[in-house]
């Protein structure tokens, strides 16, 4: 079990992995270098083989902005070690194909651009892969059983889920990947780690798309990957040949932003939190995902296991006899403060239909299969005035209900 900090989340984002500096900065510098100099060839020889920690090659992190990153990255998660990566989905994938060649189970919804790396892409290199329902969770260790035998076995899931905000019981499914001999892999970047501390409940790794929390602002794309020295050592390689370490100009930017994490995420929750119960009661909205409402399935576990419950919450507009997606077309056009886009985690309110954008890639016989509505709408809550966004979201439901039939396609 991983200890946890005496600091404070909000004492480690601002101060964890910042470097001195000679000329009295409080933030380690950008270092746009690509490549270090050495005085010899022994000193070279000892960074390179591991003898003396020090600056070599930006491809490879060893560049003084990564490595702050890294070292604040992984005090917030409570983590031994850190990697930062070009993108959430550089992440994913060096991890898969460093921990889980020997097969990968996945438990629930993810991310569509995940479903399709698991679905189509890496069994083209002879990975195994199941992908479960959050309903057939029963199945896992007849899963995990049929890959036994195999080195580098993982399971893996997103908790919350996107887009249904399911919540998955980590201990426990850590507790059974382990007796199978696997590990487990959380992609916390809904939660963030300051909803949610995977690695403290069992996890072996943890992964985030950055580009959502952990950036904050929408002005970067990155990934990050946590857990112990030894795990990520084996993954460091995967991302220095495949290229995928980020500039070390997305890296301070990055750190930057970890600065303000939990102040930002703490509003975050509490907005969303009133939207929800607020939608929860409109009669143009069928139903309301989110963690924090009492009437949500996994609500007790969420009050269990996380430290709030989001800033993510979705909608089923009621489409009443209606094309489902053109009904929820209709509300997200007439939006004002959200800004229709597929993203999540800023500082701006972001509105998004998963049938067109993150789940689009999928079969609508799949989306169905998975519970993905066309109805739905998946809100990523921003620092707005909560009110405000409620009267927005309240005036686009009304002048929906007000149109005429089949204007949307009309248009």
């Amino acid at each position: 079990m991983i200890k946890t900090p005496e600091q404070s989340i909000a004492t480690r984002c601002v101060h964890a992995g910042e470097a001195a500096d000679a000329h009295g900065s409080p933030h380690t510098p950008i270092y746009s270098t690509s490549t270090f100099a050495f005085p010899s060839t022994a000193a070279i020889l000892d960074v390179v083989e591991g003898r003396a920690s020090g600056s070599l090659y930006t491809r490879y992190g060893l560049n003084p902005t990564i490595q702050a990153l890294e070292a604040k990255l992984a005090a917030i998660e409570g983590a031994e070690s850190a990697l930062a990566f070009a993108s959430g989905m550089a992440a994913e994938a060096a991890v898969f194909l460093a921990h889980g060649r020997g097969g990968i189970v996945c438990i629930g919804d993810a991310y569509g651009g995940t479903l399709e790396l698991l679905a189509d892409q890496l069994p083209l290199l002879g990975i195994a892969t199941h992908l479960l329902l959050g309903t057939e969770l029963d199945q896992l260790d007849e899963r995990l059983a049929s890959l036994s035998g195999n080195a580098g076995r993982l399971v893996f899931l997103e908790t919350p889920t996107n887009p249904a905000l399911e919540v998955f019981d980590i201990a426990a499914i850590a507790e059974r990947a382990h007796a199978h001999g696997a590990r487990l892999v959380v992609d916390n970047t809904f939660a963030s780690p300051v909803n949610q501390q995977p690695l403290a409940l069992g996890a072996d790794l943890v992964v985030h798309s950055a580009t959502k929390y952990l950036g904050g602002h929408s002005d970067l794309t990155a990934g990050a990957l946590m857990g112990s020295a030894e795990l990520l050592g084996a993954v460091a390689g995967w991302r220095k040949n495949l290229g995928t370490t980020p500039a070390p100009e997305t890296a301070a930017l990055l750190a930057r932003s970890l600065r303000t994490l939990p102040v930002r995420v703490q509003a975050q929750n509490a907005s969303a939190l009133a939207i929800a119960e607020t939608m929860q009661a409109h009669p143009r909205v069928a139903r309301v995902l989110h963690p924090g409402l009492a009437s949500f399935p996994g609500h007790a576990l969420a009050a269990r296991q996380m430290n709030g419950f989001g800033g993510m919450l979705t909608l089923e507009v009621a489409a009443e006899g209606a094309d489902p997606a053109a009904a929820a077309a209709a509300v997200v056009d007439r939006l004002k403060l959200f800004t229709l886009a597929p993203s999540l985690g800023g500082v701006e309110s972001l509105v998004t239909q998963p049938c067109t954008t993150t789940h689009h890639g999928l079969t609508p016989e799949e989306r169905q299969r998975r519970g993905i509505s066309d109805a739905m709408i998946r809100l990523s809550i921003g620092l707005e005035d909560p009110a405000e966004l409620i009267a927005d979201l309240e005036q686009a439901l009304a002048d929906t209900a007000a149109e005429e039939p089949n204007r949307v396609d009309q248009r």
